[in-house]
């Protein structure tokens, strides 16, 4: 049985849900609830299915049963809110978009969003390689235990930064960094997960502020500006200079959060 590390912060009736990424926790997105929380409103940051324990754990679940994680913990904290923001970072902005296409929201916002890993640290044979093989292993049921291992600077600029969190990858609790590595059949989900989002991003029309590191390493910035371009909605795309991928808790994490709040103050009366 896997630990619930999901945390709820009460304070005003505006909400904002917090997702995490593949393989993450939701200490990625704890200094960010911290600072929501202190300007007043309720935020709830929750765990995914399959997260946070072991990879045969998340080999277990799928991206429905990660987006089932999101619907239910929206429907939680919408026992304390009357409006409600869904903000995620890499493949939970996925999620977090996924949701806005079913259910009403006062906005969305959008961290280093990942459709595929595409960033400059991927090596070049996994960009081209990943489209044909996860389906194919995932079908066939094969290399369960098998992972997709992240290389420097795994999505930190920061240098010691980056130190500690790899530190805690490699010796620590999944529940505090995360795994030190993608599982290929998780990755095949969120193939699957990404078809579905990229079909209905012109069904969004909830304000939507997409913030991306302009050299992420991961997920190039093309991701957010194929959201950009197709989202309906009220729309505000930012790049960010001195951050990779994790940029809620990088260097640019100051404009992230400053950049949030005034996206929150701006539509949570609307």
């Amino acid at each position: 049985m896997i630990a619930d590390h999901s945390f709820l912060l009460e304070g005003n009736r505006t909400g904002i849900l917090l997702i995490h990424g593949l393989t993450g926790t939701p200490n990625e997105m704890r200094g960010l609830a911290r600072r929501f929380h202190q300007k007043g409103y309720t935020v709830m940051a929750l765990q995914l299915a399959g997260h946070c324990g072991t990879v045969e754990d998340l080999v277990n679940t799928t991206w429905q049963d990660w987006y089932k994680s999101v619907c239910d913990a929206a429907e939680q904290l919408k026992q304390h809110v009357d409006h409600v923001f869904v903000a995620g970072l890499s493949m939970g902005a996925l999620l977090a978009l996924n949701y806005a296409t079913e259910h009403r929201v006062s906005g969305v916002m959008s961290y280093s969003p990942t459709f595929k890993y595409d960033g400059w640290s991927v090596p070049l044979w996994s960009k081209f390689a990943a489209p044909i093989l996860l389906p194919i292993v995932y079908k066939l049921n094969i290399f369960r235990n098998l992972t997709f291992d992240e290389a420097e600077p795994f999505g930190i600029y920061n240098e010691k930064l980056r130190q500690r969190i790899v530190h805690s990858m490699q010796h620590g609790d999944s529940s505090e960094a995360g795994l030190p590595g993608n599982p290929w059949h998780s990755l095949y989900q969120l193939q699957c997960l990404s078809k579905v989002v990229r079909k209905n991003l012109s069904a969004i029309t909830a304000p939507c502020l997409l913030i991306h590191a302009y050299d992420d390493d991961i997920a190039h910035r093309k991701n957010s500006q194929l959201i950009y371009d197709q989202v309906q909605g009220p729309k505000q795309l930012v790049w960010l200079k001195k951050s990779y991928h994790m940029i809620t808790i990088d260097n640019d994490r100051e404009q992230v959060i400053t950049d949030s709040l005034a996206f929150i103050a701006q539509y949570a009366q609307a």
